[in-house]
């Protein structure tokens, strides 16, 4: 609600560091909520919701200041595959109001954040990372999928909008206009790979990291960050952000890689994951986090390394 966010706005204002959730999709898998192919985890809230919500919970008894609902996946383009593309809107506004449940739960009075997830994410081929030309869709198409996503995550009482997995010049700035239009605070994550000469790039346009700062920088989001990357391509990336963007910066690394609809897992100690991440706030980093395959055991850890101990 206002006073969750106006909270951490205090807290940013006061050069405190905010420490987001991990990865709600793979987490689902972790529990044994099956992966859908086209869907990915977006069936999860009508089909397993008290394991969404268990997930949110989790995290919340890690330590974490905001979770990110479950709508990442929730877009009419990722539902339709499966049947449910007009239960899209809906599967949003549940995605909220489970989040909001785990927060009354076990938030124990604190005051946690909830951000809506919007995402340019597209079906991709089953065992791979690429799109899948069967489900193609235009990006006016994509841009109405986005306004639908971003109204009813707003309705629903999201305090702000995460937008996730930004890596172009032409889809990503219709999913920020949606964004943008509900008047909520958008906090933006760019996705980003290295070249074979090391340079920062887009992970799936040939843009230089640059070129996507140049352009998402002088757009009125609240917060930058980097997400969906490897914790070396987001090490690399930091300096780059610091020299183009004023504002709070965050990150949230993913560990492992995507078959759809699996996730690979990788063996990331959570020990080692809080040594990065302590490593990053010492940096100026304000927000800290995880994507996919970072689970509640490493913001645990993450909580421990930076003073807070996990609250269960």
């Amino acid at each position: 609600m206002a006073g969750s966010i106006e909270a951490l706005e205090e807290r940013l204002a006061r050069g405190e560091t905010i420490l987001l959730d991990g990865g709600t999709g793979t987490e689902l898998e972790r529990r044994g909520v099956p992966m859908v192919e086209g869907a990915w985890c977006g069936l999860a809230n009508f089909t397993h919701p008290a394991t969404v919500r268990e997930v949110h919970e989790a995290y919340l008894n890690a330590g974490a200041d905001l979770v990110i609902a479950n709508s990442f996946a929730s877009s009419r383009h990722m539902l339709e595959p499966v049947g449910c593309g007009g239960r899209a809107a809906e599967g949003c506004r549940i995605a909220v109001r489970l989040a909001r449940e785990a927060v009354a739960r076990a938030a124990r009075g604190r005051p946690v954040a909830v951000a809506g997830s919007l995402s340019t994410a597209r079906p991709v081929i089953p065992g791979t990372d690429r799109q899948d030309p069967a489900f193609a869709l235009s990006l006016e198409e994509e841009a109405a999928n986005s306004r639908q996503v971003a109204e009813a995550l707003a309705e629903a009482g999201a305090d702000l909008i995460v937008l996730e997995m930004i890596a172009d010049l032409d889809r990503g700035p219709a999913a920020l206009e949606a964004a943008l239009s509900t008047g909520l605070p958008v906090w933006l994550g760019l996705s980003v790979a290295r070249d074979e000469e090391g340079r920062v790039t887009s992970y799936r346009a040939p843009l230089a990291l640059e070129e996507l700062l140049d352009f998402y920088t002088a757009r009125p989001i609240a917060v930058l960050g980097v997400m969906h990357s490897s914790i070396e391509d987001c090490d690399a990336a930091l300096p780059i952000l610091r020299q183009r963007w004023p504002g709070p910066i965050m990150v949230y690394p993913e560990s492992g890689y995507f078959e759809a609809p699996h996730w690979r897992f990788a063996e990331t100690a959570p020990e080692d994951f809080a040594e990065v991440g302590a490593g990053w706030v010492e940096q100026g980093v304000e927000i800290v986090g995880g994507c996919c395959g970072i689970g509640p055991e490493h913001i645990a850890a993450l909580a421990r390394r930076l003073g807070r101990p996990a609250e269960g």
